[in-house]
């Protein structure tokens, strides 16, 4: 019977999923049309590239953070991570004034095992240390920037960039080949995988039912401890994925390079209708979110591109906030009516029963 219900509820969430995906999606075809209607140049195959080269890392770091959040957790130490991870395998494999193809391959297990570190103690501090998710990521936020910021400085014995090569094998693999964004299929590609992971393997599945109830979960006889851990290590061991193809975009890196790319990924998350509070989530519906955010990003900087006296980034900011808030609204009420109707219909049989048994 429970499976039969089960079945019923996945289904229902599903095509609420699907429908939700499909609102996003023409939100991001109206405000395409929007912004080409504003300034056409908005359409051009060099603008449609710079939109694919800059959604990759953010699309890869929402994937994520997807894992985090349908726990009901939050993760703040992404952005830090991710930059700090390429800054200081930089600093560590150069050669000379900047890391050489010789060394270039070397960077790649520093970048990926500095995330999976990060990963690993962000979820030792929630699930072991019983820290609050927005406290335990903060501070790992600021113990990520600082420390790699020391050991980098110390490792080059001064405070500028760190540079990676402009071309080569590794802009072909992560962000240009031949004129093709080839991160998009590599965001293609982790996306399937994530939508594996998330509805069809037991790693998922347990990590929505501790988001959905912690305490129901643990008493069935999950080790609510370790899917949280793993659901942590899932999201930095991808924000280090999200740290190549940064760094191969924008081969000149400093520690405060790409601040604020948390707070993007995580807005990408919500907008795509990953329930704030855990317990369900939307893999394909992140990735739309990232898509809304890179559309409004570069359609605002286009539009204000004729000297205007407001900084569109001051705008996206704003623009960003008022969705991120409107779609965590929707979650709530989108709970609060679900609640309703549990209520209603348990109150109808009730009532049925009573008919019933007077009867």
């Amino acid at each position: 019977m429970s499976t039969l219900k089960n079945s019923k509820g996945g289904k229902k969430g599903l095509l609420s999923g699907s429908m939700q995906n499909m609102v996003i999606i023409l939100a991001a075809v109206v405000l395409f049309l929007v912004f080409y209607f504003i300034n056409p140049s908005f359409a051009s195959k060099g603008n449609l590239l710079t939109m694919a080269k800059s959604l990759v890392p953010y699309a890869i770091l929402a994937l994520g953070v997807t894992f985090v959040i349908a726990t009901g957790g939050i993760d703040l130490s992404i952005g830090t991570v991710c930059i700090g991870s390429a800054v200081l395998a930089g600093a560590l494999c150069k050669t000379g004034v900047s890391v050489e193809d010789g060394t270039l391959w070397l960077t790649i297990p520093v970048i990926l095992a500095s995330g999976i570190l990060f990963g690993l103690i962000n979820g030792l501090l929630v699930a072991k240390c019983k820290i609050a998710p927005f406290i335990a990521t903060l501070g790992t936020m600021l113990v990520s920037r600082g420390l790699t910021a020391v050991i980098s400085e110390a490792v080059r014995k001064t405070s500028s960039a760190v540079k990676y090569p402009t071309t080569g094998w590794f802009q072909k693999v992560f962000t240009n080949l031949n004129g093709f964004p080839i991160g998009i299929v590599w965001v293609l590609v982790l996306t399937i995988i994530c939508m594996v992971v998330m509805y069809k393997t037991k790693i998922g599945r347990y990590i929505l039912a501790i988001g959905s109830n912690e305490e129901a979960a643990r008493l069935s006889g999950i080790n609510t401890d370790k899917y949280k851990i793993i659901a942590y290590v899932i999201g930095g061991f991808f924000a280090s994925l999200a740290a190549l193809f940064y760094t191969a975009a924008n081969p000149s890196l400093t520690i405060a390079s790409g601040n604020g790319m948390e707070l993007d990924a995580i807005a990408g998350v919500y907008i795509g209708g990953t329930s704030t509070t855990g317990g369900s989530a939307s893999v394909l519906g992140t990735i739309l979110g990232s898509m809304i955010l890179v559309i409004i990003r570069q359609g605002l900087n286009l539009a204000m591109s004729g000297g205007s006296a407001v900084s569109a980034t001051n705008i996206t900011y704003a623009v960003t906030g008022v969705i991120v808030v409107g779609a965590v609204l929707l979650d709530v009420l989108k709970k609060k009516s679900a609640a309703k109707v549990k209520i209603d219909k348990k109150a109808l049989k009730q009532a049925e029963q009573e008919k019933q048994t007077q009867v």
